[in-house]
Order: structure tokens, then C-alpha cells, then sequence
């Protein structure tokens, strides 16, 4: 556990990707007491945020949220995110850092954890807010994680983090199951960009140039453009690009051939793939 903010935006390169997944799962318990400015990054794993206190609007993926104590943000592999600050008030959040292969182990006929990532992207949201949440069995879950932090001498110490994560992920489940997911919308999404973005990581596989964009949402290709980067603060290409490559890794690290996930995936010739897999991931497709 750190009460810094290095660990979240550290590590940054040219493609704006942050943090590094080691383990299972990473605990932070993260306090800015000045005004910071974030710029937009993604990560490789999923990320649950429990936001605590602040002035704080939370934009993912186009979409805007104003946070209030206790809302859960839940944020997706590869989803382009950043918190905006608006005051000098403290900015105090818990971050959970989830690797997507180990929370998939955790899926039967009867339980899937991932069940309230698939619930979020199905409802096209990122906040759960639970009005009770101080009272409820999620709060004293995570609080529990969080004083084990504190003895790590303790017996079989990593072992019981492990069981209170997952009893969280059970709890926080079970409400995404019973609640709805509430989608906080500001007035400053650009609807177009968000249907933009929606029709982008639904047709991957398909040809996706700005001026075939601009056809098909009746707008200039410029403003398309220029539009697209001020909302996600990537260019168009490059948003594409590392949506197919995220893809393409999903599709390798389930067996698939990586020529042929590179032709799923939209490109149209393997030394392209293979230059771009390289500059974003540092390997080679088939290290993987």
C-alpha cells in the first residue's frame, strides 16, 4: 500500500500507457493534497476506483463523470481514462488493479467475477454509486483489505489478501447484479465522438480511415478530427491502432495464430502489425 501518486503515473511512454501488473492484484490508497493534472492513459488490466473526497470529474472513454464519496469507477483494459481536478480540494481515492487473466479464473456455471465489467460495458457505463455503500459489506471488505496492508508479518498474510479481495469482488458482484449501474453523463460529452468511439471498438476488423468516419456520421473530417483528440486526447489513428493491437493480444493470448490475429484485427499487412505490436508492447507477437 502507498499513500503517494507515483505508482498510477509512472512508467509513462509515447503512447501514454501507465502502470505496470506484476501480481494478481495491486491495493493504493492515493491522497493529493495539491491540484494535479493528469493526461489520458490506459492501462493493460482492469482498475476499480473507490473515490473518497475531491472536486473531481472522471473522463473515460468520451464519457464524463462527476464523482461523488464512495462512487466506484470501473475501468477497463485499454480504456482511454483521466480525472480532471477542478479546486485545490484533496484528491483521496482506492485503487484496485485487476490482471483480466486471473479474475477469469473465477468463472463457473454459477459466479463470474467479471460479471460487473461485462454489466458496465453492457449498460455503456463506468460508475456504480451505492447510497449505503458506508454501511455495506463492499465498505468493510475493502477496509479490511486495507488494514492488512499494515502486518505484513502476519501468518499467511499474502494468502488472506488474496480470499479478501475475492470476497470484495463477490460483494461488489452481487450489488452490480442487483443495482443498476447509474450512468452519470455530463453536459460536456460530445455525442458524436461517443457514437464515433462506439462504432470504432465495434467494427475493428473493418476498414476505419476519418474520411470513411466523416461519411458515416454526416460531419467534416477535420472536425471529426480535431473533435476526436480533444475528447480522448489521442489522435484518431493512433486510438485505432492501439484498440487493434489490445485486441489482437486478447486474440493471440487465447490461442490464436498471431498472423492471423493480425488480419482479425484490421491490418492489412503483417510488417505493419508487427512494427506497431513491437513500439507498443516491447515484444514480439509471438513472445506474448
Amino acid at each position: 500500500m502507498n499513500y503517494n501518486n507515483d505508482q498510477e503515473i509512472s512508467s509513462f511512454h509515447k503512447h501514454l500507457k501507465t502502470g505496470y501488473l506484476n501480481s494478481n492484484f495491486k491495493f493504493f490508497h492515493l491522497k493529493d493534497n495539491t491540484r494535479k493534472d493528469f493526461p489520458f492513459h490506459y492501462h493493460d488490466f482492469n482498475k476499480i476506483l473507490l473515490f473518497l473526497q475531491g472536486d473531481v470529474n472522471y473522463t473515460i472513454e468520451g464519457k464524463s463523470y462527476e464523482l461523488q464519496p464512495f462512487d466506484l469507477v470501473l475501468v477497463r483494459a485499454g480504456e482511454l481514462h483521466r480525472p480532471v481536478i477542478h479546486s485545490e480540494s484533496a484528491y483521496e481515492r482506492i485503487i484496485l488493479y485487476l490482471s483480466p487473466e486471473f479474475i477469469a479464473q473465477y468463472s463457473g456455471e454459477s459466479y463470474d467475477l467479471e460479471k460487473c465489467f461485462t454489466l458496465a460495458a453492457d449498460a455503456s457505463a463506468h460508475v456504480l454509486r451505492i447510497p449505503y455503500f458506508k454501511g455495506s459489506a463492499l465498505y468493510q471488505t475493502i477496509k479490511a483489505l486495507e488494514n492488512s496492508y499494515e502486518h505484513p508479518e502476519e501468518y499467511a498474510q499474502e494468502l488472506s489478501q488474496r480470499l479478501l479481495f475475492l470476497q470484495f469482488m463477490i460483494h461488489l458482484n452481487r450489488v452490480a447484479i442487483s443495482d443498476n449501474l447509474e450512468f452519470l453523463e455530463t453536459s460536456t460529452s460530445n455525442t458524436k465522438i461517443l457514437e464515433c468511439l462506439d462504432y470504432i471498438n465495434t467494427h475493428l476488423q473493418e476498414k476505419l480511415t476519418a474520411d470513411v468516419l466523416a461519411d458515416r456520421f454526416f460531419v467534416s473530417k477535420y472536425y471529426l478530427m480535431h473533435s476526436f483528440k480533444e475528447e480522448t486526447g489521442r489522435s484518431m489513428g493512433s486510438y485505432i491502432t492501439t484498440k487493434r493491437l489490445l485486441l489482437a493480444r486478447q486474440y493471440i493470448s487465447g490461442g490464436m495464430p498471431s498472423t492471423q490475429a493480425c488480419y482479425e484485427c484490421g491490418f492489412h499487412n503483417y510488417s505493419t502489425f508487427y512494427r506497431a505490436w513491437k513500439k507498443l508492447f516491447g515484444t514480439s507477437p509471438k513472445q506474448n
